[in-house]
């Protein structure tokens, strides 16, 4: 069952009408898509919160109901102070269930490759998220990938995803979204500032030599007696 939050035409605009819905435990929303470009709204932050806090997260398809008239819709965006951790303001836009959308959707590790296991090596996540694009009723929840027989330098890439009919990944094939890495390539690195450091250290002592050898072949050597 979609769930259904009811929402209110916002008519006051600007930050101090945005601050006094915000005492009252509202939100100022935006309303993108349609038949109209844009629509400010209010929203209860209680309902925002939930949807947030559910299994599906930002990628939860919802109703909004405005007046007598819903509207299938997902969040766009979120804003959140980050100082006070508080929600300010939301971005939604109406979907057709009919219509493919692109989402971010997360990507979960399974199993412990043979790599960590046996060889001394160690996961690098590289890529948490993906570029999924589908029909609103097939977002998964996340996209597993079994990394159970990666070996070390080895990778999983992109091209490597196996997924159910219409879903599409707009990543580029060849990223690679983890990696077995060896301890010593997780390490830092030499550092080149390092080796600087210590040519500039020495360039001085070199060129008191230089300079002194300059000097004794300057000065006129003495007449023998």
């Amino acid at each position: 069952m979609t769930l259904l939050i009811n929402a209110d035409p916002r008519k006051e605009i600007g930050k101090n009408a945005a601050g006094r819905l915000r005492k009252q435990g509202l939100v100022p929303a935006i309303l993108y898509g349609g038949k109209t470009s844009s629509q400010p709204l209010t929203l209860k932050k209680k309902d925002i919160i939930e949807i947030l806090k559910s299994e599906t997260g930002e990628n939860t398809i919802f109703r909004v109901a405005i007046d007598s008239d819903e509207k299938d819709v997902m969040l766009k965006e979120v804003q959140i102070n980050p100082v006070t951790d508080e929600l300010t303001h939301v971005d939604l836009i109406e979907i057709s269930m009919d219509k493919p959308v692109r989402v971010s959707v997360p990507v979960e590790l399974v199993g412990d490759p043979v790599g960590v296991k046996t060889e001394g090596g160690v996961v690098d996540f590289l890529l948490r998220e993906l570029d999924v694009e589908c029909l609103p009723r097939e977002i998964p929840e996340s996209i597993k990938i079994d990394i159970s027989n990666l070996h070390i330098h080895q990778s999983f890439k992109v091209q490597n995803l196996e997924l159910p009919a219409g879903i599409k990944i707009n990543n580029e094939a060849n990223t690679a979204i983890v990696v077995v890495s060896s301890v010593a390539e997780e390490a830092a690195p030499a550092p080149v500032e390092e080796v600087i450091e210590g040519a500039e250290m020495k360039e001085p002592e070199l060129i008191r030599k230089e300079r002194k050898k300059e000097e004794e072949e300057e000065q006129p050597k003495e007449k023998e007696s």
